[in-house]
């Protein structure tokens, strides 16, 4: 039996390994796509992340699972570029939300459409059927790390 769990602990080692280096791939190519529309990836992420609606900083780097302090940076660099601006929020005088403006909705759209095309030429060689399975194992993989953080108290 032994050699059976260590088969399944060897795959699902690798199946992070596989993910981490996946990630680290996607982010290059994201970073290269966004620098095509002059915006840095994070500056996309950002961007992105307020684009329904103006949320605070600390809201933004919540959804984004990274530290306040580094959206706040990227937060007052589109707003000095002029693509987000700030805007008083009614709930907490101190905290204000973050805004696009209509340049940071073009240049988010620029972006969006070139990483579209992006993704159907690195995707058009997989089959639809088995890049929907691996987004479902995915996406339970993901609700099972967010179940164990909230068990653990770290969200």
């Amino acid at each position: 039996m032994l050699s059976k769990e260590v088969a399944v602990s060897d795959e699902m080692a690798l199946l992070v390994a596989d993910v981490f280096e996946a990630a680290g791939a996607l982010r290059r190519l994201g970073e290269h796509t966004a620098q095509a529309e002059g915006l840095t990836q994070a500056r996309w992420q950002v961007l992105s992340v307020v684009s329904e609606t103006a949320l605070t900083v600390p809201q933004a780097a919540r959804r984004l699972g990274v530290s306040r302090q580094n959206v706040q940076r990227v937060a007052n660099d589109l707003v000095t570029f002029g693509h987000a601006a700030y805007t008083a929020n009614p709930d907490h005088r101190g905290s204000p939300l973050l805004a696009l403006t209509p340049q940071g909705q073009e240049v988010l759209a620029r972006v969006t459409t070139r990483a579209s095309a992006v993704h159907r030429t690195l995707f058009a060689a997989l089959p639809e059927e088995e890049i929907g399975r691996t987004r479902g194992l995915l996406r339970r993989l993901l609700e099972e790390l967010d179940r164990r953080e909230q068990a653990d108290g770290r969200r």
